[in-house]
This record gives C-alpha cells, structure tokens and sequence, in this order.
C-alpha cells in the first residue's frame, strides 16, 4: 500500500500488477480553470481519470458543503457518491499527480485520508517525471469503467480539518498555524485573490514549493525533518494546523510533514479567504 509518495517506477510496476487502482489527474490553473481539464485532454497517463478542483474537489452547494472559503469542500458523503461513481472502492489504491508541483492533487490526496481512505499516494514529480521515465500516455478523455460503480465507504478520518471557530478559539494557546502563501501575500504586501490582505496572526509562513527539490520531486524525509524543526523553533508537530488562500496548497506541507514523520497535522481548509471576511477576526500584516 502507497500512502503519501509512489515513484513512477513504483506506478509503472501497479500497472503491470492485478492491484486494483485508480488514477486521477489534478491539474488545474487557478487563473484559467478551463486549462487543466484543456491540459488532460491533449495528454495524461494512459487510464487517467479527470478530477478537477472546482467541479469534484470543491462544491458551491451551501448545502452541501463542509466549510467556507474560495474552494469549499464537499461533506465526505458527497465527496463519496463521487468517488464511488468514478469506480473506486474501498480496497482500490488511489494514485494522484498534476502537472503544478503537487499543489492540487494534493487535495484529493487530503480528502480520501479525511475520508478514511488510507491507499492514497501522490506522484512523485508528477507527469513531468512520467514523461522523462518514457511512461505511457494518452489524449482524450478516459472515462470510468460503466460495469460497476465502487464501494468506496466513508470511515473514520486519518487526517484531521480543522474549522475557523477552533482557529480563532486557539489563537493565543499551543496552535502552530503555518501558512503556504507566498511570502509577500503572507505579509499582506499583495493580495490578488481575497479581499483582505495579511494573515492570521501569530501563523508561520513556509511556501508549500519549498518541499519540493530542484527537480521537482519532495525532498528526502530527513531534510524536510530539519526544515520543519527549524520553523517550528521548539513547537510541537501535533499542534500544527495547515493553511492557505482556499485550503488547496497547504497540503503539500501537510504531505511533507507525513513523509518526514511529523505527522498528522491538521488543515484549516476555509484558510485565510475564510478567515479574512469572517465578521470580527482579526487580520495581521508584517
């Protein structure tokens, strides 16, 4: 079982295998949300299966959804019929990759662990590394198969989401925020997304590319150990809660802190578009 990386040697060897999995490509471009379903079309792994942020990743159904924010999460049994519709089930191991240094797979990779799906993992390096291994591709659109729908099942959480009250009701106790934003965002020197600039007060910033190594793959786990133990000064990994602009690219700090042995660590997922227009919280810039 895969839980936060497979090498693409590893999901070339699951292809050639009788293991039942799944595929699913993330890609997606927040300035242009047409361009990752556009990208899947003209190329993905040979039996990948589209999921995209805004239509199966998040919801905008008030009554649908688990919290607020740009990229609202749909509540794990809708997240489940889903699932189950695409053709996993609960003994299928799930892989995830994207073409944007794992800023959005890392979502689906998120809510199956919150689901309780433990056989997911991401790409290591993505399709880029896919395609310099000579992997095999496709174009078009692969669809699922149409003989069975899945038996995926909600189960117990493996990761946590944290909601804004708990955030706000923690501000001045042993809560580690660590923020994914760029730094000038975090600071609130630009904003080009949510209507406040800043950050929560007391977060700490780490850019969730500074993961990744110059090849694009995670770094190893004893880097990201000494990476995170330095940001956190003395704080306790367990403490930490994760976030962003939407709940989307805090997850790969939340995958790093896994692969490091730091984890679980809990996601803030409405993060600061959430916070930010929520009436009476208060909004740091520095």
């Amino acid at each position: 079982m895969y839980t936060t990386l497979i090498s693409v040697k590893d999901l070339q060897n699951l292809t050639a295998s009788s293991t039942d999995y799944l595929v699913f490509d993330c890609t997606f471009e927040l300035a242009n949300t047409s361009a990752g379903n556009e990208k899947y079309l003209e190329q993905h792994i040979a039996g990948a299966l589209r999921a995209d942020l805004d239509t199966h990743l998040s919801t905008h159904n008030d009554a649908e959804r688990a919290n607020g924010g740009r990229h609202p999460l749909p509540k794990p049994e809708v997240f489940a019929v889903w699932l189950r519709s695409m053709g996993v089930n609960d003994s299928t191991q799930v892989v995830v990759y994207d073409r944007n240094g794992v800023n959005y797979c890392g979502r689906m990779w998120w809510m199956l662990k919150w689901c309780g799906h433990a056989a997911v993992a991401v790409l290591d390096g993505g399709l880029q590394a896919w395609n310099a291994a000579g992997g095999s591709v496709a174009t078009g659109e692969t669809l699922p198969s149409t003989l069975q729908t899945g038996n995926f099942s909600v189960r117990t959480p493996l990761l946590p989401l944290v909601d804004t009250a708990t955030v706000a009701a923690n501000l001045k106790t042993s809560q580690t925020l660590i923020d994914a934003r760029a730094p000038a965002r975090f600071r609130g020197e630009v904003e080009p997304l949510d209507p406040v600039a800043g950050h929560i007060p007391g977060a700490l910033n780490r850019l969730f590319s500074t993961n990744l190594n110059e090849q694009g793959f995670f770094k190893s786990a004893v880097e990201l150990r000494e990476e995170f133990a330095s940001l956190l000064a003395g704080r306790q990994p367990n403490t930490v809660v994760h976030h962003c602009g939407s709940g989307v690219s805090a997850i790969p700090n939340v995958l790093a802190m896994e692969i490091a042995g730091l984890g679980p660590t809990g996601l803030y997922a409405g993060s600061w578009s959430e916070w930010c227009t929520t009436p009476g919280l208060p909004c740091e810039k520095s």
